[in-house]
C-alpha cells in the first residue's frame, strides 16, 4: 500500500483490506479488543456519537467468527402438542440427514418412459388417443375426450368401452382427479422390486425399493421444523427491535390444533432475534432504546437458553411454550455517552465481567500515515457504492481538509481529522454524484468543493438565508398558515382588540 498520497495518482490505486477489522478507520484500541472478543467470545459495549464505525465493528467481528456447528429444531411432542421440545443437531449429522434426503427424493423420467398403464393412473397419458399432456388438463388436447376414465370398465383395453363408456363417464366427475402416485413392481437384475410412480409436475418421480424403505423410517420420526438454520448469518442486527422480534413468539391459528384445519403448535414457533445470533453475534445499536427488554438480554446472556412463548394473552398462541432454545451469543451494544445511565446496571456489569467496555475516538492525529488512512476510506466508500468514480489525488486532499476542519469545529481539536465519517461518506457520495452528471472520469477536487455546497444540513440552510432558525419560521409561514394556525399571528402580532386568529 503507498505510504503518502504523493505516491498515488487516484483512489484505484489504494488497495481495500481483505480483513473486515482493517477497514475500521482510526480505532485501533476498539479494533484491537474486538479481535480479542472474536476469539474469546467476549461481549462489547462500543460507546461513541453516531457515525464513528460502531455498526462495522460489530459485522467485522461476526465475520471473525467460525461458522455455526449446530442447527435448532423444533419437535412435535404428541402427548403434550402445547409443549413443543427443542432438538440441536450438530452439522455432521445434519449433512447426513440432507443426503439421506435426497436419496428418497427418487429420480425423474419423462412420462413417456413410464410404463403407460402407470402414466395414464397418474393422468399423462389419454387412455383413447395415447397422447401425453399435464396431468392438469382434464380434457384430451388431442382428441377432446375425459382422460380419467373409470377404472377397469372405461380404461384402456375395454372392448366395450365405445358401448357403455359415454354413460359411465357421465356418473363420474368430469375429468376426475388422477392418482398422485402409483406401486408397482419391476424386475431389475433378475430381481423383482416394489417401485413407486409420483406425480412431479411435468416430469414423473420414481422410488425404488430403497428409497421406499428410507422414507418410511424418516416419516415414523416425529415431525419437527428447523427453527435456526445452519447455514446462517452469523451477524444479527436487532436495533429498535419489539419483543416479538427480540424473543420470538409463537402465531396465532384461529382453528387452534384442530388435525384437518389447524396448524400444529411446533409449526407456529418463530424464533427471536437472540436465538438466530446463536453461535454469533448479537448487534444493538442504541441500546438503551430498548428499555425494560434489557432484562430479557440479561437473562439470556446469562443463560445462554431463553424459552419462546405466545406474547398476545389474546392469542391461541399463548398457550404454547419451547423451553431451552439455545441463544449463546456475542452481545455487541452501542450507547451514546448521555444515554450510559439508561442501561440496566446489571446487564453493564454482565458485560463487563464477560467482556469490554470501550470508547470510540472522535479524531485522530493529522499524520501522513491517517492521511492514507482517511483515503483508504475514501476508496473504501467508492467500492461499497459502486457508482461512483475514482478519486484524484487532490479529491482528496479536499475531503482531508475538510475533516481537519470538522474535527476542529465539531470536537474543538486542532492537527486532527475527523473520525464522523458516516457525514463524511455522505459528502463523498455528493461529490460522486456530482461527477457522474457531469460525465467526468474522475472525482475531481472541485466536484468535493460543490458538494460542501449542496450537502450543507437544512439548519445551516435556514441560518444562510434567514439569519437563525427563528427567523426562518417567522418568515416561512404564509398568511393562510397563519390564519389557520393562529398562534403565530397572535404571538408575532398582538392583536390589542382581541385574539383574531383562524379558529373564528
Amino acid at each position: 500500500m503507498p505510504s503518502t498520497l504523493e505516491e498515488i495518482e487516484s483512489t484505484e490505486q489504494i488497495p481495500i483490506p481483505t480483513d473486515p477489522l482493517a477497514r475500521v478507520i482510526g480505532q485501533e484500541r476498539a479494533v484491537e479488543i474486538a479481535r480479542v472478543a472474536a476469539y474469546q467470545h467476549r461481549h462489547l459495549l462500543l460507546v461513541g456519537p453516531p457515525g464513528i464505525g460502531k455498526s462495522m465493528t460489530a459485522q467485522a467481528i461476526a465475520l471473525h467468527l467460525d461458522r455455526p456447528i449446530t442447527e435448532t429444531r423444533i419437535v412435535h411432542n404428541p402427548e403434550n402438542p402445547e409443549r413443543p421440545s427443542v432438538e440441536v443437531v450438530v452439522r455432521d449429522e445434519v449433512m447426513s440427514e440432507r443426503e439421506a434426503r435426497r436419496s428418497t427424493e427418487g429420480e425423474l423420467i419423462n412420462p413417456t418412459d413410464a410404463p403407460a398403464s402407470v402414466a395414464e393412473r397418474l393422468g399423462y397419458r389419454c387412455p383413447r388417443c395415447s397422447f401425453y399432456s399435464l396431468p392438469s388438463d382434464r380434457y384430451c388436447p388431442s382428441c377432446g375426450n375425459v382422460k380419467q376414465l373409470v377404472p377397469g370398465i372405461t380404461g384402456s383395453g375395454n372392448p366395450f368401452r365405445d358401448l357403455v363408456g359415454g354413460i359411465l363417464e357421465l356418473t363420474v366427475s368430469p375429468g376426475g382427479n388422477p392418482q398422485e402416485s402409483v406401486r408397482t413392481t419391476r424386475l431389475r437384475n433378475g430381481v423383482e422390486e416394489v417401485v413407486a410412480y409420483e406425480r412431479a409436475s411435468e416430469k414423473i418421480k420414481v422410488l425404488d425399493q430403497r428409497a421406499l424403505e428410507r422414507r418410511r423410517s424418516m416419516q415414523k420420526e416425529s415431525p419437527r421444523k428447523v427453527l435456526v438454520k445452519i447455514d446462517r448469518n452469523t451477524f444479527v442486527m436487532a436495533t429498535g427491535a419489539s419483543e416479538t422480534e427480540l424473543l420470538g413468539d409463537v402465531r396465532h391459528d384461529p382453528y387452534g390444533g384442530h388435525p384437518q384445519l389447524g396448524t400444529l403448535p411446533y409449526e407456529r414457533v418463530i424464533p427471536g432475534a437472540i436465538h438466530e445470533a446463536n453461535e454469533g453475534v448479537l448487534f444493538i445499536d442504541e441500546l438503551p432504546s430498548l428499555g425494560h427488554l434489557q432484562r430479557h438480554i440479561l437473562t439470556a446472556m446469562q443463560e445462554k437458553r431463553f424459552p419462546i412463548t405466545g406474547r398476545n394473552p389474546q392469542s391461541g398462541g399463548a398457550a404454547v411454550r419451547v423451553d431451552n432454545v439455545p441463544c449463546d451469543f456475542i452481545l455487541v451494544a452501542a450507547s451514546n455517552i448521555q444515554d450510559l445511565p439508561k442501561i440496566l446496571s446489571p446487564l453493564r456489569s454482565r458485560i463487563a465481567g464477560g467482556g469490554y467496555e470501550v470508547l470510540l475516538d472522535t479524531t485522530m492525529p493529522d499524520t501522513l500515515r491517517n492521511q492514507m488512512r482517511l483515503a483508504q476510506f475514501c476508496a473504501q466508500e467508492i467500492s461499497i457504492d459502486g457508482r461512483i468514480r475514482p478519486a484524484t489525488r487532490e479529491a482528496v486532499f479536499e475531503l482531508i481538509s475538510e475533516a481537519r476542519r470538522r474535527a476542529e469545529v465539531l470536537d474543538g481539536k486542532k492537527n486532527a481529522l475527523t473520525l464522523r465519517l458516516r457525514e463524511l461518506g455522505g459528502l463523498i457520495r455528493t461529490a460522486g454524484d456530482l461527477a457522474a452528471i457531469a460525465g467526468s472520469q474522475f472525482l475531481e477536487a472541485s466536484h468535493v468543493k460543490d458538494a460542501l455546497v449542496r450537502a450543507r444540513s437544512v439548519e445551516e440552510q435556514i441560518r444562510a438565508v434567514y439569519g437563525s432558525l427563528q427567523g426562518g419560521l417567522r418568515q416561512d409561514v404564509t398568511e393562510s398558515q397563519r390564519q389557520s394556525m393562529g398562534y403565530y399571528s397572535w404571538n408575532d402580532h398582538p392583536d390589542p382588540g382581541g385574539f383574531s386568529g383562524g379558529y373564528g
